[in-house]
């Protein structure tokens, strides 16, 4: 019977020193045979094991790169972004200061009013001309954001530059207007209340509704002796109870009654002005009340010495008698026509 050919075994010479016997060696032919394929297999295993390894690293790799490629498409819209938010950001900057600028020029055209009223001018113009109006002197307001249009053209980035350099100039001359106003409106300011205080302060408010003058300031008859005497004011005649109006604002000093002078007030103003007012049928204020040009005080009466209903009344300077025609004359206004002073407020 015919042997199996991996049970049969192949006999190698093993040939040595002449001297020495050959020596024989068996080997099965599986061994020989099986030996080539372990290694054949075991190389093809390390070559598997290679690429599995290497398809391993590449795929993390194309992982890392995945990341990478979203943290950078991130970072380029992160940056988009904020080029965009600069570009609103100048824009916005740019119509604040265009806006800052309108109200410093507003605030100049006040300035200038403010001034021309500490100077008496009393010819400046209250309205500007038609069509004077400039496009930069149009408040943000009456802009209408939904009712816009045009070509597109963005912005380049040297106009950005322009325009943020632009808008940092404009605010540092901003900025000195504002410091300069700041510093000239407060003097302006008190300025016109000083002027304020003495307009109102000086009599210039005839002192009844009846201009009907009886007597003049200064020397003349007297009506009850007929002796010379000296007038110190001015005599106007009325009907008993008719309304006496403060000829300028002040403090009342005097509210009281005298054989002579009859029920009578006196008034002190600025500039050591005084007013007096005589022979009143009746008092409407007391000491220390602060009166208002144009208020009522009293009621036009016959009181003290007097040969009729009439108001006496007197303007004392420093002291001394003044005729109270250079406050009150032709062009002093009446108490019908009076109306209150706006106040200047810091």
């Amino acid at each position: 019977m015919k042997r199996r050919w991996w049970k049969q075994s192949t006999t190698l010479l093993v040939i040595r020193e002449a001297e020495q016997e050959v020596k024989q060696v068996k080997i099965p032919k599986l061994l020989i045979v099986s030996v080539p394929i372990a290694a054949v297999m075991s190389l093809s295993g390390f070559i598997l094991h290679l690429e599995w390894k290497s398809a391993q690293q590449i795929q993390e790799l194309q992982g890392q790169l995945s990341k990478q490629a979203k943290v950078l498409d991130v970072t380029v819209k992160n940056k988009e972004q904020a080029v965009n938010k600069l570009q609103q950001e100048i824009i916005r900057l740019s119509k604040e200061t265009e806006n800052v600028k309108q109200r410093v020029s507003k605030i100049s055209h006040w300035e200038r009013q403010l001034e021309q009223f500490v100077q008496g001018n009393k010819n400046q113009s209250k309205d500007a001309p038609a069509g004077s109006l400039s496009r930069a002197s149009l408040p943000i307001s009456r802009l209408n954001s939904k009712q816009q249009g045009g070509e597109l053209q963005a912005l380049t980035d040297e106009q950005l530059l322009k325009l943020s350099h632009q808008s940092r100039f404009d605010l540092q001359e901003v900025n000195k207007l504002i410091t300069e106003m700041e510093r000239s409106l407060p003097t302006s300011i008190k300025q016109a209340k000083k002027k304020q205080a003495v307009i109102q302060g000086t009599p210039s408010l005839w002192p009844t509704q009846s201009q009907q003058l009886t007597s003049g300031f200064g020397y003349r008859k007297d009506p009850i002796t007929g002796q010379a005497s000296f007038h110190a004011g001015v005599d106007i005649a009325g009907d008993v109870g008719d309304p006496i109006y403060a000829a300028a604002e002040g403090t009342v000093t005097t509210a009281e009654s005298h054989y002579a002078r009859g029920n009578y007030i006196i008034i002190s103003h600025v500039n050591g002005l005084e007013t007096w007012y005589m022979h009143l049928n009746s008092i409407h204020v007391r000491v220390g009340d602060r009166i208002a040009k144009g208020d009522k005080i009293g009621e036009l009466g016959n009181t003290g010495r007097s040969t009729g209903p009439h108001l006496h009344f007197q303007v004392m300077q420093g002291g001394e008698a003044t005729n109270p025609y250079t406050y009150i004359g032709s062009s002093a206004s009446s108490p019908a026509s009076h109306k209150p002073h706006k106040k200047i407020d810091a």
